[in-house]
């Protein structure tokens, strides 16, 4: 019996070291090195070279003869994963999906295979037969050209794609398939690139889609080396939280299109469906005449969606250090805009504790939402309500300036098609063609004055 040795491998390159190193010397990543055992007899790069000795070697051609037919993307049958994949999976692509465990990516594949129009192959490395099964009957995807086949051992799989030749093939999860050729344990960086690279070269040799399932770390990253998002062509990313009905998907590289789109789903009783109007959904339970309420036109990508931020002070008693606490919104850019109503408005916000939530379980990103987030701070502190068909959103500045925000006529263009009459707009947005009128304010304390928000102090004589 072989003796298995230890080795450090790089989670970011690969790279292999004896021993362990804060530093991988390949990359320059630091403390990139997780520890695995491999057989000395298995030689891997014998066994890649195998595999690549399978694809024909190619030819150079002049760039104007190259035919794009064949990479035209086909239609998955669902529509908000078409939109985010640019109309499809294009024939020889690999797609990387990654989400958090059960929030719903089996699922949405399994939709997939049941909405694709030929014969399908799912190989789940993870549950048994008789579990996904039952999973396929309640989402009502059970059809006579979807096979399924739960092995981990990568050979087999290659040779069941041999026999049934399908159209489409999903690998449920790439985390644990293992080459035994590889001479690695099952999820180490070894297997992981090895059985990532053979994928890819299938894909491309048969002309075949195939996604790949991949686990994330404890950060929301993908698990595995960095190797893996590279070699394929797509990445997903399914986000949202468990507790709600709402799920994000976004690519975060597509080398097919654009990376800017958002699809949207909502979790059923029979599964994912697509979330036509996301702003009504958004708003549908939203209550009016409450303070510290107010509603943003962000955007997600070419997306524009209304969502309402609501925020929650309390004035802290004694010596106790206020609290800051965000849901959907970057803590640290809470704790900047916190400081710019203190020190440019001389707000009481470090005697408060201040919760800041985004309703319906969105992340927001972009500053295009701080003045939203000023305002609602604002009415919170004095307890008077904004009114509640008025619509704010621009980026603040330290000095407290209210400054311009991209696709302004997106955004407002949403507001006037769900009854919103008012918006708080950057002075320097450009003119738009929607039935709404926009208050230009050039800081936030125009935008406090023109919402008749007093605060806690009088107000200064400047510009702020």
């Amino acid at each position: 019996m072989a003796r298995l040795r230890l080795v450090y491998n790089c989670s970011d390159c690969g790279a292999s070291y004896p021993k362990w190193t804060g530093k991988c010397t390949a990359c320059g990543a630091w403390n990139s090195l997780v520890e695995d055992v491999e057989d000395p007899n298995a030689n891997s790069i014998a066994s890649l070279a195998a595999g690549m000795s399978l694809v024909p070697a190619g030819t150079a051609q002049l760039i104007g003869e190259v035919d794009t037919t064949h990479g035209s993307p086909r239609s998955t049958g669902i529509g908000e994963l078409d939109r985010v994949l640019g109309g499809g999976l294009v024939p020889g692509s690999v797609t990387l999906l990654g989400g958090e465990p059960g929030i719903g990516k089996s699922t949405l594949l399994l939709q997939a295979l049941a909405a694709w129009p030929g014969r399908t192959l799912y190989v789940s490395a993870e549950e048994s037969a008789q579990q996904v099964r039952m999973r396929a009957e309640r989402l009502d995807a059970v059809r006579p050209d979807l096979w399924l086949l739960a092995e981990t051992v990568l050979p087999h799989v290659i040779r069941t794609m041999d026999e049934l030749q399908p159209e489409l093939v999903i690998i449920d999860s790439i985390q644990t398939m293992i080459d035994p050729e590889l001479g690695s344990s099952p999820g180490s960086v070894v297997q992981v690139r090895g059985c990532a690279h053979k994928l890819v070269m299938e894909a491309k040799r048969r002309n075949l889609p195939i996604i790949l399932v991949g686990h994330v770390t404890k950060d929301g990253g993908l698990a595995g080396p960095r190797v893996l998002e590279h070699v394929v062509d797509t990445v997903l990313q399914f986000e949202g939280d468990r507790h709600h009905a709402l799920r994000l998907l976004r690519a975060s590289k597509h080398r097919f299109g654009p990376t800017t789109e958002l699809g949207l789903f909502e979790m059923v009783e029979k599964g994912l469906q697509g979330v036509p109007d996301p702003s009504a959904l958004f708003l549908a339970d939203r209550q009016t005449g409450i303070a510290g309420s107010v509603v943003v036109p962000t955007l997600e990508g070419q997306r524009p969606l209304m969502v309402e931020l609501q925020v929650l002070t309390n004035e802290v008693k004694g010596e106790t250090p206020p609290r800051r606490s965000a849901q959907g919104l970057d803590n640290n850019r809470l704790s900047m805009l916190l400081a710019v109503l203190g020190q440019r408005l001389m707000q009481p916000v470090g005697k408060n504790d201040v919760y800041a939530s985004v309703v319906g379980g969105v992340k927001i990103t972009e500053p295009g939402s701080d003045l939203g987030l000023c305002l609602a701070v604002l009415s919170a502190l004095s307890d008077q309500p904004i009114r509640p068909d008025v619509v704010a959103f621009g980026e603040v500045g330290l000095g407290g300036e209210v400054r311009q925000v991209p696709h302004a006529s997106r955004r407002l263009a949403e507001a006037a098609r769900l009854g919103f009459s008012t918006a708080i707009v950057p002075a320097k947005s450009p003119e738009v063609d929607a039935n709404i009128k926009l208050v230009r304010v050039n800081t936030v304390r125009e935008a406090m004055k023109a919402l008749g928000l007093t605060g806690k102090v009088p107000k200064r004589t400047d510009d702020f």
